[in-house]
């Protein structure tokens, strides 16, 4: 008898550390108090795996606990999160971003759709301990609560600019974020610390950088083609344009 309570115990234990080390798939939503954000990708950072963020809001993405997840976007703050065993047990998890789009008053989220507000009372599940009070809580300029970076990238000039380049070379296109092909494509092929290691990318930048390299009619020719070598190639070479326009002249 003592023997097979043993047996049980050493089966729980290695059931609990196999659940803790395999990853499972994450469904969550990104929100915000004011608008409906959608588009947009997400990285498992530890996993080093992506995947797109549809014109709901939503995505789903492996993960388990302690991965590190960051998001990025053109109508939002980028933002890191650290998944807790509750995150991996929640059957969606909605993650609160601040949105950009006061400050960008030419986004476009998705082709000719304007933004519209969330349905009413849909924000009271949201966790508001993402954020602190800023009236009552000191800011930790290190690390702020809502993990984002703080005092980044100018990323509303880098947008202005990056668009301008957009219809310069697209005189005729009107909508920049819809065709997502790429994007996806890219988002299975490469790892987040291509973006922010190789191509020294901010997080605040990658999607954005990935709708200029998404608007290159080059960027289609990776769609029936399986060279990875080929495709990093591209995002280097279009990473030096991105940078020709978003960096300012000295």
């Amino acid at each position: 008898m003592k023997n097979k309570i043993i047996i049980l115990v050493l089966c729980l234990c290695w059931q609990f550390c196999f659940s803790q080390l395999t990853r499972k798939t994450l469904y969550g939503q990104v929100v915000n108090d004011s608008i409906k954000l959608e588009n947009g990708i997400v990285f498992n950072v530890n996993s080093k795996t992506g995947t797109v963020i549809n014109q709901q809001g939503y995505f789903s993405i492996l993960a388990k606990a302690k991965d590190t997840l960051v998001f990025s976007g053109i109508a939002f703050k980028s933002r890191k999160v650290v998944l807790t065993g509750k995150d991996m047990s929640t059957v969606l998890l909605r993650v609160k971003l601040i949105a950009f789009v006061n400050q960008l008053p030419e986004v476009v989220v998705s082709g000719n759709k304007k933004i519209s507000p969330i349905s009413e009372g849909s924000q009271a599940i949201v966790d508001k301990q993402y954020f602190d009070d800023a009236k009552s809580s000191p800011k930790n300029r290190t690390m702020p609560p809502d993990g984002s970076i703080e005092n980044g990238v100018n990323f509303v000039r880098v947008y202005k600019d990056v668009l301008k380049a957009l219809r310069k070379n697209n005189p005729e296109k009107t909508d920049f974020t819809t065709d997502k092909s790429f994007t996806e494509l890219t988002m299975n092929k490469v790892g987040y610390s291509f973006f922010t290691n190789t191509l020294k990318l901010n997080d605040d930048e990658i999607g954005l950088f990935l709708i200029f390299c998404e608007n290159d009619p080059k960027s289609k020719l990776f769609m029936k083609s399986d060279n990875e070598f080929q495709l990093m190639d591209f995002l280097v070479t279009k990473n030096k344009e991105f940078k020709r326009i978003t960096t300012f002249e000295k």
